[in-house]
C-alpha cells in the first residue's frame, strides 16, 4: 500500500504571483491538479492525501474535484511540521510507504514511483535525483569565492518515497525546521537510496519554470476538432435560454432540459473531439431527472472529461442560427458564463450568431438552431 502527501501549504512568495504558485493555471488546469494527477496516473497510490495551509482545505477539494483525494489536511508553519500533520493523519491507518510530493512539480516521469518503490525494498528511503552536470562556484558580494567540486553531487527531486513507520518516527524526533525528508533520515544515520531523476521534474519557482514546464506538456498534445449541431422548438410558457444566459423574448425553447441549443451543440463538439459520442449518450432524454435541467451541468461534464483524459480544451467557438431575438448584445456575457463552465480563458470562447434570410424555421421564428466547433488538445504518448 502505497499513500502519498501532496504538499500544497506554501505561499509560494519567491515566484511573485497574487496566488500561492501551485494554484496558478497550466494548460487550463491548475498546477496542484497536474501534480495530483501525475500521482495518480500509473495506478500505485492507493490514497492521496493533500497538506494545505490552513483555511485553504475546501478551496484545494475543489480544485480536486473528481479525482480520488482524500480531504485535504491543514499544514504548519514549516515544511516539516506539514509533513508531520500529513503523516499523522494517514497514522491512523498507516500505509507501508509514503510519497511527500510537491504541490508545485506537476510532472512526473513514467516509471519514477514504481522505481521508488522498489528501491525501498533496500534502504528505509528513496529519492529521485539528477547529477549536477555543471561547474558549481561559491560566491558572496557579486564574485567568485572559489570553485566547488560537483563530483558526487545530486539535485534532490521528489516525489521522495520512505517506509511510512520510518518516516513518521524521523519527524516525531526529528528537525522540526528541516526542508527536506531524506535529511531526516541521513541525520539519524538511515540510508536513502538514489533512484534517476528527470530535466523534466521540474519544480516551479520563477515564472520561467511555470513556462518551460508548459512548453513541456504542450509538446506532447495532440490537437483533436469535434463539432456540433442541435435545434429546438421556440414555444410559450419556457425561458429562452442561450449559452448560459436567460434572454428576455416572449417565447422559450422546447427541450427535455432547459433545451440551451448553444451548450448542446457545444457539448457535442466536445464529446466529438474526443470520440466519446455526444449529448444524449451521457444525459438521456429518456431519463426523468434530466427533466428541466439546468444544461450548465452537460457543459461540466464535458469539461471534466477533457480533464480525465489530461487534455485541455484550446477554443470553442458557437453560433446561434435565428431571426430573434438579437444575440450580439447578450454575445458578451454568454462567453463569459461559459468560459466559466469551461474554466478557460474568456479569449477561448467565441459566441455569434447569424440568420438563415428569413428561409427555413428559423427564418420563420418557429425555432433555434446552433452548431459549435470544438479544439481539444490531448496526449498523445507518456509524459515523460
Amino acid at each position: 500500500m502505497i499513500a502519498a502527501l501532496l504538499m500544497a501549504a506554501g505561499t509560494g512568495q519567491r515566484f511573485g504571483a497574487p496566488v500561492p504558485k501551485q494554484y496558478l493555471p497550466l494548460l487550463g488546469r491548475p498546477v496542484i491538479r497536474h501534480a495530483a494527477e501525475a500521482l495518480l496516473r500509473e495506478g500505485l497510490v492507493d490514497r492521496l492525501l493533500p497538506v494545505v495551509a490552513p483555511g485553504e482545505e475546501a478551496h484545494v477539494a475543489a480544485l480536486l474535484d473528481g479525482l480520488p483525494a482524500l480531504p485535504p489536511v491543514a499544514g504548519g508553519p514549516t515544511r516539516a511540521a506539514s509533513v508531520r500533520a500529513g503523516l499523522e493523519v494517514l497514522a491512523t491507518d498507516p500505509p507501508a510507504m509514503v510519497l511527500v510530493h510537491d504541490a508545485a512539480r506537476p510532472v512526473i516521469p513514467p516509471g519514477t514511483i514504481a522505481a521508488l518503490r522498489d528501491a525501498l525494498a533496500h534502504a528505509p528511503g528513496a529519492i529521485p535525483a539528477q547529477p549536477v552536470t555543471d561547474t558549481l562556484k561559491r560566491g558572496a558580494d557579486g564574485r567568485i569565492l572559489h570553485t566547488v567540486p560537483r563530483e558526487g553531487l545530486f539535485r534532490a527531486q521528489t516525489p521522495q518515497a520512505f517506509r511510512f513507520d520510518v518516516l513518521l518516527a524521523a519527524h516525531r524526533g526529528g528537525d522540526a525546521t528541516a526542508t527536506d525528508d531524506a535529511a531526516l533520515l541521513e541525520a539519524g544515520g538511515l540510508p536513502v537510496a538514489l533512484v534517476a531523476g528527470s530535466e523534466h521534474s521540474i519544480k516551479i519557482t520563477w515564472p520561467e519554470d511555470l513556462a518551460r514546464v508548459e512548453a513541456h506538456l504542450s509538446a506532447h498534445l495532440s490537437p483533436r476538432m469535434g463539432t456540433g449541431f442541435d435545434v429546438h422548438r421556440l414555444v410559450e410558457g419556457r425561458p429562452l435560454v442561450l449559452c448560459g444566459v436567460t434572454v428576455p423574448h416572449p417565447l422559450g425553447l422546447a427541450g427535455h432540459s432547459d433545451a440551451d441549443v448553444g451548450i448542446h451543440a457545444l457539448c457535442d463538439a466536445i464529446y466529438g473531439a474526443l470520440a466519446e459520442g455526444d449529448i444524449g449518450r451521457w444525459f438521456p432524454p429518456s431519463e426523468a431527472q434530466w427533466k428541466d435541467a439546468d444544461s450548465a451541468r452537460f457543459l461540466r461534464h464535458a469539461a471534466g472529461r477533457i480533464a480525465a483524459r489530461g487534455g485541455v480544451l484550446a477554443n470553442a467557438d458557437v453560433t446561434l442560427i435565428c431571426e430573434r431575438p438579437k444575440i450580439t448584445p447578450h454575445a458578451p456575457a454568454m462567453r463569459a458564463r461559459l468560459a466559466e463552465l469551461l474554466g478557460v480563458p474568456i479569449d477561448a470562447v467565441s459566441v455569434k450568431a447569424t440568420t438563415t434570410e428569413q428561409l427555413g424555421f428559423a427564418g420563420r421564428g418557429e425555432g433555434i438552431a446552433a452548431q459549435a466547433a470544438a479544439v481539444v488538445l490531448v496526449p498523445r504518448c507518456a509524459i515523460s
